[in-house]
């Protein structure tokens, strides 16, 4: 399978709280919510549409927490995510949690590094990384990482924990697709390219 992370961040890099003041006020964050006033039609219409490539749900044991306390709650038919979030198969990445309550769950033990390589030696098609900033982070420095998804707000908050923060390999990356939503939402999908390069600049007549 390949390991796509989707991520909701700020223009400084924040991915601590998208959905509400109260959703993570880790570190007394109190500038949660800043996803919520930029939402519209065609986010939701792709971030659908990227769920649907989903064969399995990697996640953190705190954002596998949160989901199994929230999703199951979501009964309505109309909605395009509840159905698939509550029926895939979700894979948490715990050295704390023996057990899960929101089925089908596996947790998995030992090196997050290991556990996921080995998950993604398996058939399939994506195993997506949903919140879980820290564990995308570490898969991200590790090169596990093989879609990266952005949604970005038109937001600074200078303050939070940014989803960048690991130490690694830098990383190289290649954009395969970019939108703007009416709302001012960035959605920028990205492919592992290697290693991130570097060059010297030479003038302006080597790129004309």
């Amino acid at each position: 399978m390949k390991i796509a992370l989707t991520q909701f961040v700020t223009l400084d890099g924040v991915s601590q709280g998208p959905g509400s003041p109260d959703e993570d006020t880790t570190g007394g964050f109190a500038r949660g919510g800043w996803l919520v006033p930029h939402l519209d039609e065609a986010f939701v219409r792709r971030a659908s549409e990227w769920l649907g490539l989903a064969d399995g749900l990697l996640l953190g044991r705190r954002t596998y927490e949160a989901f199994a306390r929230d999703w199951p709650k979501i009964t309505d038919p109309a909605d395009p995510f509840a159905e698939r979030m509550n029926t895939l198969p979700k894979y948490v990445v715990s050295g704390t949690l023996t057990e899960g309550t929101w089925e089908p769950v596996t947790v998995l033990a030992g090196d997050p590094v290991e556990t996921v390589a080995d998950l993604k030696a398996r058939p399939g098609r994506e195993l997506q990384v949903h919140g879980s900033a820290r564990l995308g982070d570490a898969l991200l420095s590790a090169g596990l990482v093989d879609t990266l998804r952005l949604v970005v707000a038109p937001a600074v908050l200078r303050t939070g924990r940014r989803l960048m923060n690991a130490a690694g390999a830098p990383a190289g990356l290649r954009l395969v697709h970019h939108e703007a939503t009416s709302k001012g939402l960035l959605l920028l999908e990205y492919e592992a390219a290697g290693r991130a390069v570097q060059g010297e600049y030479e003038g302006v007549a080597a790129f004309v």
